[in-house]
């Protein structure tokens, strides 16, 4: 099965999960999300003008109620960890931990169970003019040591209640998301 292939699935597959509620605003994307990649077959990829999935990782540590940000170097913003597939990638969730594990320097990052948290969508500078990103979280495992990379100016642990301070919105409710997913232990 190819990434473009698992990307199909999993959105499909985010659309039947009943827990979710049909026709709200991440419905819309995922069904904008579906319809960019039947339109374009490059989709996953950063070479496609038109926009291209991306995959993340919020990198949180529950058991002391906090969550690892990244200082974006181009952006100059306090993001989740992320960024573009690549071809070594068979599927998004492979391509969100190793996003996680490269940005975090942290080893031994685990996917909390469930697929991805939520879909975000915001536009890019040109040639292209879109992320469409798929957001999973990453529970890290006890006495976990972050490390820079080369993409961050920082890395810094936040408490849930602090990242409305220093975040934007989309990384407001990815938190948010993330809590609800959780203390529902899915």
């Amino acid at each position: 099965m190819s990434l473009h292939d698992d990307a199909v699935l999993v959105l499909r597959q985010r659309g039947e999960d009943t827990g979710r509620v049909p026709g709200g605003e991440q419905d819309e994307l995922r069904r904008t999300y579906l319809d960019h990649l039947a339109a374009h077959p490059d989709g996953m990829w950063k070479a496609c003008e038109a926009g291209h999935l991306t995959a993340s990782a919020l990198v949180v540590d529950p058991e002391r109620g906090r969550v690892l940000l990244t200082l974006h170097r181009k952006l100059r913003m306090w993001l989740q960890m992320g960024g573009h597939c690549e071809p070594q990638d068979a599927t998004l969730e492979a391509a969100a931990l190793r996003e996680a594990t490269e940005e975090s320097g942290i080893t031994g990052l685990s996917l909390l169970p469930g697929g991805p948290v939520r879909l975000d969508r915001h536009p890019i500078p040109a040639p292209c003019h879109w992320h469409l990103d798929v957001q999973y979280a990453a529970a890290a495992p006890a006495g976990a040591a972050e490390r820079i990379s080369d993409e961050s100016l920082d890395l810094r642990w936040f408490t849930y209640d602090e990242v409305a301070d220093v975040a934007d919105t989309s990384v407001v409710r990815l938190v948010e998301g993330t809590r609800a997913r959780l203390a529902a232990g899915r």
